[in-house]
């Protein structure tokens, strides 16, 4: 890198370090320090959302995505705003009607505190692999724009970001996450205008181009929606209920519309979030298909397109202004999980009895496995963002299942959820060795745990009676 472009990028992360410490005196007690207050504006809330969700993945796949195919992505996107719906008008209310810390007492309040501990072990172990893919990601782009080497970048934005984050807290992450998203965004509107005014044809001739080569296509009708995960049924369909699942029952996002006011500004960050997601990823697809016509189709290493046009094309101060963008999606992930890791720990495992520097304590620790995770990864044959999406889909069935089951006014055995919630584990597994697409598991999943759980009901009903 010029030196230039280096020291804004250093001037970025001591920044970020003096904004942490800057917030630390906010911090008096745990609810500060994992919810903010409670005090936060639904937009602060809404852009940490959207950065949180999609930044690196965004940065690296969804580019590379549009330079080797088109604009199929969009069909998730849209699925995407239709589950924040679905979150804002049947999830958000329990958890404002409770006044909890984690959304995981929820489940502890009706099943019990064994539940709540299940619950929360499932948020903590999928936060702990999908984040950690979401990390090599990170380290992916630095050993691009840098050169150096994957555990040295993990080592150097791993160390930064938990600086900040458990100097100030979510408070912080917030903030910085809302500062971080604008950052990046801008980053990719600024890759458009480069390469617009760089090219050696007109603006139109180059969209032109994009539709003859059919890269701005957004909805695939033909092939089997069972198997095809972006074909449009199965894309939005899926998207829904990924959605619906990720923004309802996964802590990291809920903890967010936790920290405003009252449920009104809770529900317009959830349903918000999703309208810029969208916005989003039309910039990020818009930048990989304008790359596409910058090196002429030529086949590039993938998920490295937009790393390696930041490098080679743009000129010093901009590379470093992206870098700094590329850095922020990067670390506005990585510290929401630190700080939702540690919520969980201390609410739903010791129960709140932990101090405010012992929850610091704990952030640590969980930071430190983020990083040991991240450099024992490896890249494989799919894009970054399907793996992360996989992990994900994995484990929000059950988590979706029981938190409905929970909203439902009967009462239930804690076997038989027991049961549902193993059953909907398990037949992920099955369904993926059987070749069907990762759009369906969360729905599946979470219909097999609701079923399992009343069947289980039943028998135990009949064994009750004849006892």
């Amino acid at each position: 890198m010029h030196w230039i472009d280096l020291t804004i990028v250093l001037v970025f992360l001591a920044g970020l370090t003096v904004f942490g410490l800057s917030q630390r005196r906010f911090n008096r007690t745990t609810s500060d320090y994992f919810l903010g207050g409670r005090s936060l504006p639904w937009w602060a809330a809404m852009f940490s959302i959207v950065a949180t969700e999609t930044s690196v993945l965004t940065f690296i796949s969804v580019p590379g995505l549009a330079y080797r195919q088109d604009w199929f992505f969009l069909e998730l996107a849209l699925g995407y705003i239709l589950g924040r719906i679905l979150v804002a008008k049947i999830l958000l209310p329990a958890y404002f009607e409770q006044d909890i810390t984690s959304i995981y007492e929820v489940i502890g309040r009706k099943f019990g505190p064994g539940l709540q501990k299940t619950s929360s072990g499932i948020f903590l172990v999928t936060r702990l692999l999908a984040d950690g893919i979401r990390f090599l990601a990170t380290a992916v782009i630095v050993q691009v724009v840098t050169g150096w080497s994957l555990p040295v970048s993990v080592l150097v934005i791993g160390v930064v970001t938990a600086g900040y984050t458990l100097l100030g807290g979510l408070r912080t992450v917030i903030w910085v996450d809302s500062f971080q998203f604008v950052l990046y965004l801008g980053g990719g509107v600024i890759a458009i205008i480069f390469i617009l005014t760089h090219l050696d044809i007109t603006t139109g001739a180059a969209f032109r181009a994009l539709i003859d080569q059919h890269k701005l296509n957004v909805f695939r009708f033909q092939g089997n929606p069972f198997t095809e995960p972006y074909m449009v049924l199965s894309a939005v369909i899926g998207g829904t209920i990924l959605s619906f699942a990720s923004h309802g029952v996964d802590y990291m996002m809920v903890q967010r519309a936790l920290s405003t006011r009252d449920l009104r500004e809770a529900r317009k960050a959830i349903v918000g979030s999703g309208l810029f997601v969208f916005l989003q990823f039309v910039v990020f697809l818009l930048v990989g298909s304008l790359i596409y016509i910058y090196y002429h189709g030529i086949d590039l290493p993938k998920d490295r397109e937009f790393p390696l046009f930041i490098v080679q094309s743009l000129p010093v101060g901009i590379r470093g202004l992206l870098l700094a963008g590329i850095l922020s999606a990067a670390m506005s992930t990585l510290s929401s999980s630190i700080n939702s890791l540690s919520s969980s720990t201390v609410v739903d495992w010791f129960k709140s009895r932990t101090s405010l520097r012992g929850s610091r304590w704990i952030g640590l620790m969980w930071a430190g496995v983020l990083i040991v995770i991240a450099l024992g990864f490896n890249e494989n044959d799919s894009a970054i963002i399907v793996v992360g999406l996989k992990i994900a889909s994995f484990t929000y069935g059950g988590l979706l299942a029981l938190f409905l089951i929970s909203r439902m006014k009967r009462d239930f055995h804690t076997i038989t959820i027991s049961i549902g919630l193993l059953g909907g584990l398990a037949i992920v597994f099955l369904l993926q060795f059987m070749g069907l697409a990762w759009t369906w598991f969360v729905g599946l999943s979470t219909v097999t745990t609701v079923a399992l759980t009343f069947i289980g009901e039943g028998f135990y009903a009949v064994f009750d009676r004849r006892r």
